[in-house]
C-alpha cells in the first residue's frame, strides 16, 4: 500500500504527467496479461501434448521440470538484465525469448516430435518467464508508487485473466483439433507484437550520474542478502508463500492431466477445467484487496487455505463432473492470494526490503521448479489424484503459518 506520507506528492506527480502514468500502469498490465496468455496457452496443451510425444505420467514432470529450472535462471538473471538494458530493452528481450520458447514448443510436438527439444524450448520459455516476472513486479511497484494507488492485486488479477484466455484459447483449439504448433505459434505472435507496442510507454531512462553515492561493494550486498534468511518470520512467510503457490504452480502443470486421467474427461473438458480454475484465481485476486483491507491478512490467508483444503479434497475425490468443478473453483479461490500477500509481508520490513522479497520470491520458484516432477513421480506410483494429497498438506501448513503475514505495526486481525 502507498505510503500515506507520499500522497501529497503522489497527487502533484498524477496531476502533472497523468497520460504518461496512466501509460505505464496500462504497459504493465499489459506485461502481466501476456504473461498469463502465454503461460496458459502452453498449459492448457498438456495433455496433447502428452499424447504426441507419447509420454507417461513420470515423463510429462521430467518434461515439464524444463519450464521450471528455465524460470528460475531468468529469477536469478532478471536483475541484472534490468541494471543493464533498462525496462524497455531487458523486459523485450524476455518476452522475445518467451516467445520463441513458445514457437519451439509447437515444432517439438507437432512438426518434429522429439521431448528434449521440447524440454529445451520448455527451458527458453522459462527463462524468458522468469525475468519478465521479476522485471514486470518491479515496474509494477514503481508505477503504483508514482501514481500513489495500490495496483498490485490488480496487476496480478491481468496476470490471471491473461490465463482465463490462454485457458480458453487452449481449449478452443483442442475442440477444433488446431495443432500445438499453429496453436502456439499464433499466441507468440500475439505476446510479442502487445509486448512491443506496451514497452514503448514504461519511462525511458534517465540518465544520470550518482558518483557521490558509492554503490555498496558485493561483498556487502551479498552479506544483507544472506542475512535475511536467519529471520524466522520471513522464513514462515515463505510457508505460507511455499504452500499457496505450490497450489497454483501445480494446478498450473497438472490440472487439466488430473482431470483427463483421474476423472476421465476428454482432453477438451481438460483443458475447459482449467479455465475454471484460472478464473477462480482471478476473481479471487480481484475482490482480495477489498477483502484484505477489511478482515486483514492472517484472517484471510487462514480463510484461503480453509478454502483450498476443502477445495483439492473435494476434486480428488469428487465422483462426478459437477463437483469437480467445484471442486476447483474452491481450490482457485484458496490458492488466489497467497503469493501476492506473501510479497507485500515480506516488504513490510523496509530495511533490506530488496533481499526479503528476492528470498520469498525464491521459495515461490522453489514450488515451481520442485513440484511438477515430485508430482510427476507420485502420480506414476500411485494415481495423479493421489498424488494431489501432498498440496493439500502444504496447505495446511500455510494456513498455520499465516500469523507470520501479521503487519509490522497494525490493529488485531
Amino acid at each position: 500500500m502507498a505510503n500515506p506520507a507520499d500522497s501529497s506528492v503522489a497527487i502533484d506527480a498524477v496531476g502533472s504527467a497523468r497520460p504518461a502514468l496512466l501509460g505505464w500502469r496500462n504497459a504493465v498490465f499489459a506485461a502481466f496479461f501476456v504473461s498469463g496468455l502465454g503461460l496458459a496457452s502452453w498449459m492448457s496443451r498438456v495433455p496433447a501434448v502428452r499424447d504426441g510425444l507419447r509420454l507417461d505420467t513420470a515423463q510429462v514432470g521430467v518434461l515439464i521440470f524444463g519450464l521450471s529450472a528455465g524460470s528460475v535462471v531468468g529469477l536469478l538473471i532478471a536483475a541484472g538484465l534490468l541494471n543493464r538494458l533498462g525496462a524497455r530493452r531487458a523486459m523485450l528481450l524476455s518476452v522475445s525469448l518467451s516467445a520463441s520458447g513458445l514457437v519451439l514448443m509447437g515444432v517439438g510436438v507437432s512438426v518434429v516430435p522429439s521431448a528434449p527439444f521440447v524440454f529445451a524450448a520448455l527451458a527458453v520459455f522459462g527463462i524468458g518467464m522468469g525475468s519478465v516476472d521479476v522485471m514486470m513486479n518491479v515496474e509494477g511497484a514503481a508505477a503504483e508508487r508514482a501514481i500513489g494507488r495500490t495496483l498490485m492485486p490488480l496487476m496480478h488479477a491481468c496476470f490471471s485473466l491473461g490465463t482465463v484466455v490462454g485457458a480458453l484459447g487452449g481449449a478452443a483449439a483442442s475442440a477444433w483439433q488446431v495443432s500445438v504448433f499453429w496453436h502456439l505459434m499464433i499466441v507468440a505472435v500475439l505476446v510479442l507484437s502487445t509486448i512491443v507496442v506496451a514497452v514503448r510507454f514504461l519511462p525511458a531512462p534517465v540518465n544520470t550520474t550518482e558518483a557521490d553515492v558509492p554503490a555498496p561493494a558485493w561483498r556487502n550486498r551479498l552479506r544483507d542478502s544472506l542475512a535475511v534468511w536467519r529471520d524466522r518470520k520471513l522464513l514462515l512467510i515463505g510457508v505460507i508463500v511455499l504452500g499457496m503457490t505450490f497450489a497454483e504452480g501445480s494446478a498450473n502443470d497438472w490440472l487439466a492431466l488430473a482431470s483427463v486421467d483421474g476423472h476421465g474427461l476428454s482432453n477438451t473438458d481438460g483443458a475447459i477445467v482449467f479455465g475454471v480454475f484460472v478464473a477462480a484465481m482471478t476473481v479471487g485476486r480481484v475482490i482480495g484487496g477489498p477483502v484484505l483491507d477489511r478482515f486483514g491478512r492472517v484472517l484471510v490467508l487462514r480463510a484461503c487455505a480453509g478454502i483450498g483444503i476443502a477445495g483439492l479434497a473435494l476434486f480428488i475425490l469428487a465422483p462426478n463432473t459437477p463437483l469437480v468443478i467445484a471442486g476447483t473453483i474452491l481450490w482457485g479461490i484458496g490458492a488466489s492470494l497467497g503469493f501476492p500477500v506473501g510479497m507485500s509481508a515480506a516488504a513490510d520490513d523496509t530495511k533490506n526490503a530488496a533481499a526479503r522479497v528476492s528470498a520469498v520470491a525464491i521459495i515461490g520458484y522453489f514450488a515451481f521448479l520442485v513440484g511438477p516432477p515430485v508430482l510427476g513421480l507420485l502420480g506414476e506410483a500411485w494415481g495423479i489424484l493421489n498424488a494431489l494429497y501432498l498440496i493439500l498438506a502444504l496447505m495446511v501448513l500455510a494456513g498455520l503459518a499465516a500469523p507470520a503475514a501479521r503487519p509490522v505495526a497494525s490493529a488485531p486481525v
